[in-house]
């Protein structure tokens, strides 16, 4: 089977198993998207939306953060891990957006890329979520295992998978499928022992099938 009708089989099992793509990370604006991603590097979702409504009610705007003193954002966001280097990029990005784009999250990967704690994975979920870019494809320590399980790549570099699921995913699907790979990572493909007996996608996965 070629990677392109797998990945197609694939998609259709996952949209069939997690009909609901929305991004677990909860946020009522943009930019604070922006910054709940960047408290998620090495820590759970969960841990992060336990701890954000704090930190959004203490900083209720973008000029609040600017502003506000780097310790005080480092005492809200300690429990999640890295909190200084955490800390010092959000209020960054805070004046970065102020300065530099009207306020606004910027709608390119160019520009995305500037600020500070962004990296393609942050970037690429801004442009999928925000702004419903076709292409946009989110690789996480999900995406990098599952599509390496299910032969869709056999590379282990995150920029490269990027580059290799944009030839074989339907632009307009890539960013739910990357949402459902990580549904899908949690509950079933998970790191420590894949549950095949499970998995609706099994007649379809490389490492299952041998």
């Amino acid at each position: 089977m070629r990677k392109k009708e797998r990945a197609l089989k694939l998609i259709e099992c996952l949209e069939h198993d997690y009909p609901d793509t929305l991004c677990s990370l909860q946020y009522p604006k943009d930019y604070e998207l922006l910054f709940s991603v960047r408290l998620a590097a090495q820590c759970t979702d969960e841990r992060v939306n336990k701890i954000t409504p704090a930190l959004f009610a203490r900083f209720p705007t973008l000029e609040d953060f600017a502003a506000g003193p780097v310790e005080d954002v480092e005492r809200l966001v300690h429990s999640t891990g890295f909190y200084r280097a955490k800390a010092r990029d959000i209020v960054a990005a805070s004046q970065m957006l102020l300065s530099d784009f009207g306020g606004k999250v910027p709608d390119n990967m160019d520009d995305l890329l500037k600020l500070p704690g962004v990296g393609r994975k942050t970037a690429n979920l801004i442009l999928g979520d925000i702004y419903n870019t076709p292409g946009a494809i989110v690789v996480d320590t999900h995406c990098i295992r599952i599509t390496n399980r299910m032969g869709l790549v056999d590379v282990k570099d995150p920029v490269k998978i990027e580059t290799e699921l944009r030839k074989i995913l339907p632009p307009e699907k890539s960013n739910d499928f990357c949402h459902r790979l990580v549904l899908h990572g949690r509950a079933v493909c998970t790191a420590r022992k894949p549950k095949c007996e499970a998995c609706s996608c099994a007649v379809y996965c490389k490492q299952f099938l041998g």
